[in-house]
């Protein structure tokens, strides 16, 4: 049968070919997606560094939504490939319809959160009254449209979930593209559109990421996905929420961890300066153009791993993981050698302000010595994600960002000042690395062992 043939090539596919296959869309939606972050924030570090501050006070609370909507898309992701490669298409469908609602929901939350509680918000993070009313501005507008986040977050993963990751791509793009297109206008009140600063930064969000939704939407109630929703047919099953959870909580722990990681970061960098606090926001802005790669492999990376491990195949699962490490350690290194080599034209990309580019140039350049081992610690996540141990992934990540990360950062900052700060970066990579390597070959060792019983 068609459906069977499509859900086969996870399991027999050369895999270097079936990993770009899954791969390269989704890399290239994240491509887009990072150049439209960066964009962004050159649009607005031309108001002025005060508004590139703002940006960076309100990127945690944005990094909530996302995490919400990526932890239940890759727990949904993780189970579908899981599901499919057992051959119960059945309930690879139930899953699809239950996260339809879920997205839903988390929405109308995010809606009402920031019709009545976006002021207070900003003022957890900061008592600067300008940076309160640019970061109310903004975030105000990114919460009250918060199910335009949602849908396309949580969505996309249903179709990765079954190895489609050339719509997922599309989807993004779309809003990304879009997203750049208006934001000039918006920001800057080009042509007949008024002059809305940094609120017109987060209506072109919201807006672009509707118009990404409503393409998903189209695609999902279509009949040319193996999966197919029919919400007539839709019957609750709480074991579907435990199971999407089991991955998807501590994969949105995960991203949770990253946005309060933020908000101490920045309070630490706020000791020293504001200028400080807008650097972190530029190193978080530039990082991810690479690190959405590593994401983007992961796409394609974590059904494949899930299905052969679902389906029994061992062998395949082990040489799967051996490539994608290769690949992404391979991305980890162009993320250092540009950071490395032109630190001071990629500052000079959102301001030349002179206090800019002098914390700027050395924080690039120390931040990057951690690629290497970031990178990794990323699949090494994704591969305890891929097989159905969330908790691992999230022990991992804990560690790397409230253990190391921001306690390093307090220590060096308080003992030797600013410019060391930068190196808590490597240092929290690397012993996280050694600790995730180490029971990451335990666990893929006991797990092939009880697959080969198995077989």
């Amino acid at each position: 049968m068609e459906i069977q043939s499509k859900s086969d090539r996870m399991g027999q596919e050369p895999i270097i070919k079936l990993l770009f296959r899954l791969s390269a869309p989704a890399i290239v939606g994240m491509i887009i997606q990072a150049m439209y972050n960066i964009v962004d924030s050159i649009y607005v570090g031309r108001l002025s560094t005060d508004a590139l501050s703002a940006l960076s006070i309100s990127f945690p609370v944005q990094m909530v939504l996302i995490a919400v909507g990526v932890g239940t898309g890759v727990g949904t992701s993780s189970l579908i490939s899981r599901l499919l490669g057992q051959g119960d298409n059945c309930r690879a469908n139930n899953v699809a319809e239950h996260v339809f609602f879920i997205a839903i929901i988390y929405g109308i939350i995010g809606g009402l959160v920031g019709v009545f509680f976006a002021e207070d918000i900003i003022k957890i993070f900061t008592d600067d009254p300008v940076l309160i009313d640019l970061g109310y501005q903004y975030i105000n507008i990114i919460l009250t449209g918060s199910m335009a986040v949602f849908i396309p977050a949580t969505f996309n993963y249903i179709l990765r979930g079954e190895g489609n990751t050339f719509l997922p791509m599309m989807t993004m793009i779309i809003g990304a593209v879009l997203n750049m297109i208006i934001d000039p206008f918006l920001i800057f009140g080009l042509g007949p559109f008024p002059q809305l600063g940094v609120a017109g930064a987060a209506y072109a969000t919201i807006f672009s990421r509707a118009v990404g939704g409503v393409f998903i939407i189209f695609v999902l109630f279509s009949d040319k996905n193996e999966l197919t929703l029919k919400l007539e047919d839709f019957k609750f099953d709480f074991q579907i929420i435990k199971e999407i959870y089991n991955v998807g909580i501590p994969a949105m722990a995960n991203r949770l961890l990253f946005s309060i990681a933020v908000v101490f970061i920045n309070l630490i960098l706020g000791a020293f300066s504001s200028t400080a606090i807008a650097v972190m926001g530029l190193i978080f802005r530039m990082q991810s153009f690479f690190l959405m790669m590593v994401f983007g492999l992961t796409q394609g990376y974590l059904p494949i791993v899930g299905y052969n491990f679902g389906h029994n195949n061992p062998e395949r699962m082990k040489k799967t993981i051996l490539i994608g490490n290769a690949a992404a350690l391979s991305f980890g290194v162009i993320g250092f050698a540009v950071f490395q080599l032109f630190p001071e034209v990629i500052i000079k990309l959102f301001n030349s302000d002179p206090k800019l580019l002098n914390i700027g140039v050395s924080a690039l350049k120390r931040v990057s010595l951690s690629y290497f081992f970031m990178v990794l610690n990323i699949i090494g996540v994704a591969t305890f994600q891929a097989v159905g141990k969330g908790m691992p992934s999230f022990a991992i990540t804990f560690l790397r960002q409230a253990v190391f990360l921001v306690p390093g950062m307090y220590i060096l900052g308080e003992i030797f000042g600013l410019d060391a700060v930068w190196y808590s970066f490597p240092i929290a990579e690397l012993t996280a690395f050694i600790i995730m390597s180490t029971w990451l070959m335990a666990s893929i060792k006991d797990s092939m062992s009880k697959m080969r019983e198995t077989v």
